[in-house]
């Protein structure tokens, strides 16, 4: 078996939280470790990893992030190695992630290339967020790459392709969670009371017009509440109900647009249902942008110096943190194929791993030949 496949089969054993990723941050260490030492430096930040590569006659450094964090999921696989973490899986695909970074940057401890190497290995990409604290870290300041780059698996798309294309990739995107307090009681007796669980179901069905009426049809928004809580047994009527959501829009404005609408709607529940409502917006991401140059001369080298597919997609309404180092550092991020019947934070996801071996060598090929001009 690759070396590289046991090793995200280790970790695939033990996903952790975002800023909870003790084990696997030791792990990465213990193996970082092994490797030769003279050209490394490696650098904690919270529970992530900065780990620089020295290069024989740097003139830039090229930086590579990849996130370490898993999800609050209960695994469904029934693989060999599944989670052993309760209701805790690698269900998005960074145990894949982590294992392609090691391997590409092992082959560069051995093979030196002329400029430095920056492996950013970042905690909380799935929340709160480890991008852009980690960004404004004073050891990313200091090692500041000149351009990064980054990958996500992507089930739907077969082992030996990767995908992509300049400008946007990845949608703005931002949590939604919505707090509606009346007053409760007897079931028997509605008219004594404000009933929260009808004021969320009226508040549900009137964000649901907001992307029909309010976004530009030819922009592109989603609003999706993904879990509504309310009350406490069957023959009281709830004095207080939640609602958690998602927010994603392919432009800023319309991020802006949606969330105006989305105030003013709550004020009308506040008066129609007679009751509070508070609005937290939780993490938001920024919209993961291509480079445009760098996506080009990455696509035409992946195309005419390797073997494996590259394939022109749209972009997504997926969210990633990575846009926040993207907005400040030019480069790119590609979907990965690795062909599986389950999506991404599927419980039952299972890639094909043949793809670590694909994508470790389209990249180390690729920043030997960016490293070595």
């Amino acid at each position: 078996m690759n070396h590289f496949i046991k090793i995200r089969r280790d970790l695939h054993q033990i996903p952790e939280l975002g800023f909870q990723e003790f084990k696997t941050q030791a792990y990465l260490l213990n193996y970082l470790e092994s490797l030769p030492q003279d050209r490394m430096t490696i650098k904690k930040w919270k529970t992530g990893l900065f780990v620089k590569i020295h290069g024989i006659d740097p003139h830039k450094t090229i930086g590579y992030r990849t996130d370490i964090d898993g999800l609050p999921i209960s695994e469904d696989t029934d693989l060999p190695f599944s989670s052993t973490h309760n209701d805790k899986m690698h269900a998005c695909g960074h145990d894949f992630h982590m294992s392609i970074a090691l391997g590409v940057l092992t082959y560069f401890t051995e093979n030196p290339i002329k400029d430095d190497l920056l492996f950013v290995f970042q905690p909380a990409e799935e929340g709160p967020g480890g991008a852009e604290p980690m960004l404004k870290s004073e050891e990313m300041q200091k090692w500041k790459p000149d351009l990064i780059f980054a990958l996500h698996i992507a089930p739907e798309y077969p082992v030996g392709s990767i995908a992509l294309k300049e400008g946007l990739l990845f949608a703005n995107t931002s949590e939604l969670f919505i707090d509606l307090k009346g007053k409760g009681g007897h079931a028997a007796r509605p008219h004594e009371t404000n009933d929260m669980v009808v004021a969320a179901c009226s508040l549900v069905n009137q964000l649901q017009t907001i992307v029909s009426r309010n976004v530009d049809p030819l922009d592109s928004a989603v609003i999706t509440i993904g879990k509504i809580t309310g009350g406490t047994v069957q023959n009281i009527i709830a004095e207080n109900a939640r609602l958690e959501g998602t927010i994603r829009s392919l432009s800023a404005e319309s991020m802006k647009k949606v969330k105006h609408r989305i105030e003013a709607i709550v004020k009308g529940i506040e008066a129609g249902f007679e009751c509070e409502v508070s609005i937290d917006y939780g993490s938001m991401y920024h919209q993961v942008y291509n480079t445009e140059s760098i996506t080009r001369d990455f696509m035409q080298y992946i195309e005419e110096e390797t073997n494996v597919d590259v394939i022109e997609c749209k972009e997504a309404m997926t969210g990633e943190d990575f846009g926040y180092m993207l907005k400040e550092i030019p480069g790119l991020m590609f979907w990965l194929g690795v062909e599986s019947p389950y999506g991404l934070h599927h419980a039952k996801l299972n890639p094909q791993e043949e793809a670590i071996g694909v994508a470790i060598k389209v990249i180390r090929s690729y920043f030997s030949h960016l490293g070595n001009r």
